[in-house]
């Protein structure tokens, strides 16, 4: 099978694309062809050794797939061959073929697409888990997200508005934040032109932001410590600025506000059975209408070099998706 590989850590431009064998497949081990797959900016943390995990090489990058099941191992149980499915294995997707363990595979209803499923555990897996299990959005709260027109980001806005909350969008280019709006954005921010902290008292009337969500880190969270309301919670998602931030603890002492951590792999590691249910429900959701991916661009196989260096130079609004097949 063809694969992206991982040789060394580096840039975009280290990775080849060979002909490798197909992986072996354990007792548990469903292979699934992939027929579509999804880039996230871990992605790119992952080929240049800054990310939590740092599998052998040589590897495959890629998180999430949707395809077909080739074949399933003797003790597999809920999967069967010829199912479609979205697959999540943290890595392995840029290839014709991934290995992924049974707790990581799931039926797709028939109304979601494999590009669908490609751009759906990743982003939406986390920010279903941020806003519901950690940051116990309610409905009618001010929700603030950062980074609103990226991956998880554009999620939060579309979640949040589904679960009743007022969403507000901070992100750095007027266009791309005409898409938020679509999404569920009740207002945006532009974050070149005005200063966060003074806009989100002005358009909640000084009351500020129940939950934050924030995947940028840097000088955002730092805003962010300033536009909390009493007794809200900043969802930490990730560091997509490059500067991980340190919290004033002061600032959390007077604003009696939590600062909440945000791990969704180890959450699903942890609990497979609710992320499992929470995907299900998030997929019917799909599939009726209500949640709906954003796509904006999609690659070839051996275009993922420069798919992220795409995703790198924030050309990508929502997700690309690379084709397979």
């Amino acid at each position: 099978m063809k694969a992206v590989l991982c040789k060394a850590y580096g840039p975009p431009e280290s990775l080849v694309l060979e002909d490798v064998p197909s992986a072996p497949l354990g007792p548990k081990d469903v292979r699934v062809a992939v027929h579509s797959a999804g880039l996230n900016f871990p992605d790119t943390l992952i080929i240049a050794g800054t990310y939590q995990f740092k599998p052998a090489f040589p590897f495959s990058p890629g998180m999430e797939a949707g395809g077909v099941v080739l074949e399933v191992g003797p003790e597999v149980k809920s999967i069967k061959v010829g199912q479609r499915v979205m697959a999540s294995g943290g890595h392995g997707a840029f290839a014709e073929e991934v290995v992924v363990p049974e707790s990581k595979v799931y039926a797709l209803p028939d109304k979601v697409t494999y590009d669908q499923a490609a751009a759906f555990p990743v982003t939406y897996g986390t920010t279903y888990h941020a806003l519901v299990d950690r940051g116990h959005l309610k409905k009618g709260e001010w929700l603030l997200v950062h980074g609103a027109t990226g991956g998880v980001g554009l999620n939060a806005v579309e979640l949040g508005k589904l679960l009743g909350a007022r969403v507000i969008a901070t992100g750095g280019s007027d266009e791309k934040l005409e898409i938020a709006k679509k999404y569920g954005a009740e207002f945006v921010i532009n974050y070149s032109k005005e200063k966060i902290r003074d806009r989100v008292k002005e358009i909640t009337d000084g009351h500020c932001a129940d939950v934050i969500y924030d995947p940028v880190g840097g000088d955002v969270f730092d805003e962010s410590l300033r536009s909390i309301a009493w007794d809200g919670r900043l969802l930490v998602i990730g560091f997509a600025s490059g500067r991980i931030p340190e919290a004033k603890a002061n600032l959390i002492l007077l604003k009696s506000c939590q600062v909440v951590g945000v791990f969704w792999g180890a959450f699903a590691a942890r609990e497979p059975e609710t992320a499992r249910k929470e995907f299900e429900m998030l997929l019917n959701w799909c599939a009726e209408g209500k949640l709906n991916p954003h796509i904006s661009h999609t690659f070839p196989l051996d275009k993922v070099p420069e798919a992220m260096k795409t995703l790198l130079a924030r050309k990508v609004v929502g997700k690309a998706v690379i084709k397979v097949r």
